[in-house]
């Protein structure tokens, strides 16, 4: 029998446990990259390259965004994990659930860093400009967070502290966190993100077109670079599942550095040049 439930669709077999056909964070996560590559189709297509290697490379984009998000979640797991025994060392002795990704999670960081290098490696094979190409990735990459992050939904993750808000979410027992087991109610932390994306698109298509010829090329993704980590740093402070290193918040403090260097690698590009006598 063929049951459909919040996270996905299942198959319940006459005996035995039921096994989860297709997941919807799947699904989610796949819209906002066909959503991405559309937009970055349309901005390529502006000007004037062919569209067509945005959908060429998308499918290599996925494959390194989703390594990279994997071996994210690996090497900064959560508290969650760790209370289950699923530490970095736990994922190295057991090769099958570290693919595995039914079990633990993703990264965005991960993802991005994976995109990045893949778009690297594509632009040398095929004599792109990296540059140009990361400033039209930037905001398609924007675009398909922000669709991509109602899959935390489906998940019953990525919520915040307990909440009374009108817009509150409420929360199964079994996903709760440690601690938090008599609340039900939470902050979305995942729309939060996700609007803050939104709102991330936006900026930066107007900066691509209304500045056009006083941006330099990059300048697109470093601003990406250091409006996301902005939103990404300061909604962590409701994070109840928050990885951490040495006692501080890995992502937090990864999105600080990030920020602060492209924000000052943007200031210096565009200082006024100044000439010796």
């Amino acid at each position: 029998m063929i049951r459909f439930l919040l996270d996905g669709i299942y198959i319940f077999p006459a005996n035995g446990d039921p096994w989860r056909l297709v997941a919807y964070y799947g699904i989610v996560i796949m819209l906002g990259a066909v959503a991405g590559a559309w937009l970055a189709a349309r901005e390529v297509k502006r000007r004037g390259h062919d569209p067509e290697i945005v959908w060429d490379l998308l499918v290599y984009l996925i494959i390194g965004g989703v390594i990279g998000a994997r071996l994210w979640h690996v090497f900064t797991p959560p508290p969650s994990s760790i209370e289950q025994g699923i530490t970095t060392a736990y994922y190295l002795t057991h090769p099958l659930d570290l693919i595995n990704l039914r079990k633990g999670g993703l990264g965005i960081p991960g993802a991005v860093i994976g995109g990045a290098i893949v778009l690297y490696f594509y632009s040398r094979k095929h004599k792109l400009n990296f540059a140009e190409w990361a400033d039209i990735a930037a905001p398609a990459l924007a675009l398909g967070q922000a669709i991509g992050r109602f899959g935390n939904y489906f998940n019953q993750e990525l919520y915040g502290a307990p909440t009374d808000l009108p817009w509150k979410i409420f929360i199964e027992p079994r996903y709760r966190v440690s601690g938090f087991e008599n609340y039900e109610y939470f902050h979305p932390l995942f729309l939060y993100e996700s609007l803050w994306n939104f709102a991330n698109v936006f900026l930066l298509m107007w900066l691509t077109r209304r500045f056009e010829g006083r941006l330099k090329t990059g300048d697109v993704l470093l601003v990406y670079l250091i409006t996301y980590p902005i939103g990404r740093f300061l909604l962590d402070f409701l994070r109840l599942d928050a990885s951490e290193l040495g006692g501080i918040n890995a992502n937090q403090a990864f999105m600080a550095f990030v920020a602060l260097f492209a924000a000052a690698a943007l200031l210096l590009r565009h200082l006024p040049s100044r000439k010796i006598a």
